[in-house]
């Protein structure tokens, strides 16, 4: 019997579109002699869709029409089952419109991809693919990233952080205690978003007010760091989890720009930039349509320093499935950082994994494999005991202790 793979996608996200393009690539990539895939739209009210056209690129450039001729439903776990039920509910025959064995979230950005969703999931008991709960919200806090991977001995720039509300209410002091640890130029961007969302640099004071500003559009909490002024990026993946992890080829994305734009990312593949690929999950569309060097043009001990350096970074942060390492060489020093992971990275990095040998469909069967392997864990560990606790207490009326 196949398996039945719910593959979630969209949500409550700056990076909505993106998640769509690299879920419905997931979706037609599925080995189909193995799984059942369905795919499962969130919108960006939080509520969940099936539906046939769910899984059509073409169908979502008319959302409200695609919800028209799709069915809402929320998640129900009963008999050991995760039940797709319809709601609103009808009052008469059955409310049940299928059922998923494991959850695959393929979901970018804050309320999703930072351990949101994956908390729900885990709440409902069923399997599913990537980072855990608390991998996802380290992955996506780059300020908690940094400390854990510091304390790792993991390479990372130093930075500040900055709030909302005390920017608003002191913006000159915030400022000067920004200056006091850094040189021109700084880079500021949002502490938990990813796709180059709200990154701008700032080469003086006015530039820096502006870049804050720019930023706490998009978030509450902004990263302040040094600008890398002779900068080369490069990424890579990990497949595995916390016993046993590879690194996939390196590759250097090519920016327009000094920052590599949303638009550098999603939107510069040309014809195919903008689409999903066709039912083979080829490789137009999402991150894929970026323009890089693959491999990328390092020297053999570079490719292997920043190669390990991944490795350990997806393991100190306890990460599982598939992630991108995004690193920055400063070319004048020789040095190399970390600069963010990616837990569920455009269209899962498959093209990085194509460079290997490893086609996209293998790629996600590992990472199904790797969900049902905790999954397994799980059930080895005791998470509740019998007591009699509850049997002496009794509470007064509005008492918030207990009387024995």
């Amino acid at each position: 019997m196949k398996i039945k793979v719910g593959v979630f996608f969209g949500g409550q996200s700056v990076e909505h579109e993106v998640s769509i393009i690299s879920g419905i690539q997931a979706y037609y990539a599925l080995d189909t002699e193995k799984y059942e895939p369905i795919p499962i739209y969130i919108s960006k009210k939080n509520e969940m869709y099936v539906g046939s056209e769910v899984g059509k690129i073409e169908s979502y450039r008319n959302i409200d029409e695609l919800l028209k001729n799709s069915q809402r439903f929320i998640l129900v776990n009963e008999g050991n089952q995760v039940k797709l039920i319809r709601y609103p509910f009808k009052k008469f025959g059955s409310n049940e419109l299928g059922t998923i064995d494991v959850a695959f979230p393929v979901v970018h950005g804050t309320n999703v991809e930072d351990g949101t969703l994956q908390g729900y999931l885990r709440t409902l008991c069923i399997p599913y693919a990537g980072c855990d709960v608390t991998a996802s919200a380290l992955g996506m806090d780059k300020y908690a990233m940094k400390t854990v991977l510091k304390d790792n001995g993991i390479p990372v720039l130093d930075c500040r952080l900055a709030d909302i509300k005390r920017y608003h209410g002191a913006p000159s002091k915030v400022i000067e205690e920004i200056e006091a640890g850094f040189s021109y130029p700084v880079i500021v961007k949002p502490v938990n978003l990813g796709s180059s969302v709200g990154i701008k640099i700032a080469r003086d004071r006015e530039g820096l007010e502006a870049a804050l500003d720019y930023a706490f559009e998009f978030a509450e909490k902004v990263l302040v760091e040094r600008a890398i002024t002779s900068l080369k990026e490069v990424n890579c993946s990990v497949l595995g989890d916390y016993e046993e992890a590879e690194a996939s080829e390196c590759e250097e994305p090519v920016n327009s720009d000094e920052i590599l734009s949303y638009e550098d990312k999603y939107m510069s593949g040309g014809k195919g930039g903008k689409t999903a690929g066709a039912k083979s999950g080829g490789s137009k569309g999402g991150m894929s349509g970026l323009k890089r060097k693959l491999p990328a043009e390092i020297a053999p001990e570079t490719r292997e320093k920043i190669r390990s350096l991944a490795v350990r970074t997806f393991q100190a942060l306890n990460c599982s499935g598939v992630s991108r390492i995004d690193f920055m060489i400063d070319m004048e020093s020789g040095e190399i950082f970390v600069n963010e992971i990616n837990t569920i990275p455009g269209s899962l990095s498959f093209y990085l994994w194509e460079a290997t040998g490893m086609p996209y469909a293998e790629l996600l069967d590992r990472m199904v494999k790797l969900a049902l392997k905790r999954e397994r864990e799980r059930g080895e560990i005791t998470y509740s005991f019998d007591t009699n606790l509850l049997a002496g207490v009794t509470l007064g009326q509005g008492a918030k202790g207990s009387k024995a």
